[in-house]
């Protein structure tokens, strides 16, 4: 038995330094070592044994597993730094080579716009607020001289979470809680981006969120030739200095009187297109002198002060700007259309 296991200890390390791979080498430990190898059979026959020769075997079995283990061992340490070599060398990184160019994203064309915008109005003296999208029916409304019971009402189908909290129809209650923060004194000189929510079917012109921007001016002797020569200086700056604008007759209940604004058409000067349906002009905003009953419900006399209010659709401006189709490209999130505003 002691020649047995001597034999076996000899033919198992012959075959663990042939090996050349982890995982012949691992082969070679369930073969000799495993619970059905040769060792462990010779093991199983220890009880043929005299008491004498038992521990004698049995002493000589450990320094064979002890033999063949070490040697395992050794060949396993040596085949894994040869394998981590073997992946520096294939895996070195040349430090000389150019970097990889890095995908960069780029501004919305909407984000561009707003700034565009605000940049504009920021070089004419206004300043930028902010406020609530979730607001009252008071501010939302009501301050804008539009009643419960105000027809106009039907023109924004709105977002009620409650009878008094709604979505805001527009960005105008951020105008109405600013005038209040003046406590009747002027002057008041803002813009006012920000998203608004209308229960509205989605289409190429319309959608249930968009983006506007509201202007609001409050002082003394404040004329409606002020709003016009303020949005003839917008439309030149955003459109191209050749462009005009012309205002007519409309109707808002928070202004008056109250005007559409046209800008001339870009594409044919003016003189007629497909573009402009042959007129000319195409509308950009709505606007108007503050109505006298805005002003008195946000805490300014009307008697000694006046001012005029304006607001613009975003999108609609962008749509112009860079002659785009359908609104909705803007929310789609495709990366084939806003890789084309890398410039912008």
């Amino acid at each position: 038995m002691k020649e047995r296991l001597e034999a076996l200890r000899d033919e198992a390390i012959a075959k663990i330094k042939e090996a050349n791979e982890i995982k012949a080498v691992q082969d070679v430990r369930v073969s000799y070592l495993g619970k059905k190898g040769p060792i462990t059979e010779v093991l199983r026959g220890m009880g043929k044994l005299s008491a004498e020769e038992r521990p004698i075997v049995g002493q000589i079995a450990n320094e064979v597993r002890e033999a063949i283990t070490a040697e395992l061992e050794k060949k396993l340490t040596a085949l894994e730094e040869a394998e981590i070599e073997r992946k520096l060398a294939e895996e070195q990184i040349d430090v000389s080579l150019p970097g990889r160019p890095v995908a960069r994203g780029t501004r919305h064309p909407l984000t561009a716009v707003v700034e565009e915008v605000e940049d504009t109005f920021l070089g004419l003296g206004f300043t930028v607020a902010e406020g609530p999208e979730v607001e009252t029916d008071y501010y939302n409304f009501e301050a804008l001289n539009l009643p419960k019971d105000h027809p106009a009402r039907d023109m924004q189908d709105s977002f009620y979470f409650t009878e008094e909290l709604l979505l805001r129809t527009h960005t105008s209650p951020v105008q109405a809680r600013t005038m209040e923060k003046f406590e009747g004194k002027g002057p008041v000189k803002v813009i006012v981006p920000g998203k608004v929510f209308r229960r509205d079917d989605d289409d190429a012109t319309h959608s249930h969120q968009f983006m506007q921007i509201e202007g609001l001016y409050v002082d003394h002797n404040v004329r409606m030739s002020d709003l016009k020569g303020v949005l003839e200086a917008f439309a030149k700056s955003f459109f191209g200095v050749d462009r005009r604008i012309r205002l007519r007759p409309s109707f808002f209940p928070f202004t008056e009187p109250s005007v559409e604004v046209d800008v001339s058409c870009g594409m044919c000067g003016g003189k007629g297109c497909r573009v402009c349906k042959n007129t000319g002009w195409i509308e950009v905003l709505g606007a108007g002198m503050v109505h006298p009953r805005v002003l008195e419900m946000s805490g300014f006399d009307p008697k000694k002060y006046s001012g005029f209010a304006f607001g613009m659709g975003v999108e609609r401006l962008a749509m112009l700007k860079y002659d785009i189709d359908d609104i909705r490209h803007f929310y789609t999130n495709d990366v084939r259309f806003l890789s084309q505003f890398k410039r912008v």
